[in-house]
């Protein structure tokens, strides 16, 4: 099968520090992929880095056998690429309907499977609020918004940053994005629910990839699981 997304010795920098230290990493369509470690470990920039939102970058990103890296973010959601930044980016001055709205486009392939009636199927409290602000949301149901928007780009693959936190209906849409055939990155905390759902379990530590593979492989590792993430 062909890769989605491949990244090779990918090398970030913010100024003079260097975050991440040839990090390689390949994502295959429609798969799962959870990116776990301690804080300050390289993973959100890894997903800025992918959505060219880090101004130095080293190394090969490829979506779809063609160069990302270097791209301006705009030119890399247009090629398929949608983000759901930590701290959700909410417009809470526009409606629900609003936010969803003026994300909407076709995908890559000229197809619109997810429409606003859809997003809204998938996530019935914001059919619930769809006439509320971004402001009067609680903080899950700004969770289900951000993602919801990022659906309506029609993308092919999702990066989700810190984006699960409080709200089980996450983890229900992140069951719902695998079986339609979207690729996701996702950043979280929670190595239990994300081993229920992740086809593959990616641990980095201090910039690089200490690990790469099944959720039941990494679940049988108990002193890696100790080391790089502080469980027991």
């Amino acid at each position: 099968m062909n890769m989605l997304l491949t990244v090779d010795r990918l090398e970030s920098f913010y100024g003079p520090s260097q975050i991440l230290h040839g990090v390689s990493l390949a994502v295959k369509p429609g798969e799962q992929v959870a990116l776990i470690g301690r804080n300050g470990m390289g993973k959100t920039t890894l997903l800025r880095s992918l959505m060219g939102l880090v101004p130095r970058v080293q190394g090969t990103i490829d979506l779809n056998g063609s160069s990302i890296r270097g791209k301006k973010p705009e030119t890399i959601s247009q090629a398929g690429v949608a983000l759901v930044p930590e701290g959700r980016g909410v417009f809470g001055s526009l409606t629900v309907i609003e936010n969803l709205t003026m994300a909407s486009r076709a995908g890559r392939d000229g197809k619109r499977g997810w429409t606003l009636d859809r997003v809204l199927s998938v996530f019935p409290r914001l059919a619930q609020r769809r006439g509320n602000g971004g402001h009067q949301l609680s903080g899950g149901e700004q969770q289900m918004l951000t993602i919801g928007r990022a659906l309506m780009t029609n993308p092919e693959i999702v990066l989700i940053d810190e984006a699960t936190e409080g709200s089980d209906e996450i983890w229900k849409t992140l069951a719902v994005i695998r079986g339609e055939g979207i690729a996701t990155i996702v950043v979280d905390k929670d190595i239990k629910n994300l081993a229920k759902v992740a086809d593959r379990m990616v641990v980095m530590s201090k910039g690089g990839i200490e690990f790469d593979g099944t959720p039941s492989e990494l679940l049988s590792q108990p002193e890696l699981l100790e080391r790089h993430l502080g469980l027991h």
